[in-house]
């Protein structure tokens, strides 16, 4: 989803748990293995190291790696790319900060509908992105307009039903409060879809 000027719509450390993370049901846990799609939303995003980059829900860090690497991609002589993320899931958190150095990946043990993301936004605004989980993907949505000036851009991957909710016309059957809170202060838009085939879902391990 796009506002004026914002918008919206393989390293491994060897201290890392190996074991497969089981998702959990009640985090709405899914998470996008298919790394042909994981590179077209890192190529939508078009991640530089001087933005201050936020992801929601990084999981097993799947998107996060391939956002690094992006932002690598970018860097001069000396510079080093980071990158901050929201992860409530503990399990998760342990296995982020035991392959990630502290410099490279900030991880922010939260609830997202808690956090405060203007602590992240004292120099610059904030380019937000993630897999949000159903379940609460709307009350994430609802978070976020709080700090619409302190963002610059939002790109999430939804499920369809909630992004044809985001993006409806005036008139249809799908256009609603989602619709009118979102397009009042974003401009809108949808990227491509993403097969079911692309997730693995219940106990899940990533695949490189």
């Amino acid at each position: 989803m796009r506002r004026h000027p914002p918008r919206i719509a393989a390293m491994r450390d060897t201290k890392a748990p190996t074991a497969p993370h089981r998702a959990r049901k009640r985090f709405g846990q899914n998470f996008l293995v298919d790394r042909h799609y994981i590179l077209r939303i890192v190529d939508a995003i078009d991640p530089r190291p001087e933005q201050r980059i936020v992801e929601i829900g990084p999981g097993q860090a799947a998107l996060t790696r391939e956002l690094l690497a992006a932002m690598d991609a970018h860097c001069t002589t000396g510079q080093a790319a980071s990158l901050d993320v929201v992860e409530i899931d503990r399990d998760l958190v342990a296995r982020l900060t035991a392959e990630f150095p502290s410099d490279r990946l900030l991880v922010h043990e939260a609830d997202a509908l808690e956090f405060d993301f203007a602590t992240l936004a004292a120099d610059t605004k904030l380019r937000i992105v993630g897999n949000l989980p159903y379940n609460i993907s709307t009350p994430i949505l609802f978070r976020l307009c709080e700090f619409e000036d302190r963002i610059s851009d939002m790109t999430f991957m939804l499920q369809k039903e909630v992004v044809m909710r985001m993006v409806a016309e005036p008139g249809t059957e799908e256009y609603g409060r989602l619709s009118v809170m979102l397009q009042y202060r974003f401009n809108m838009g949808r990227l491509f879809d993403v097969p079911p085939g692309a997730f693995q879902i219940g106990r899940a391990s990533c695949r490189e």
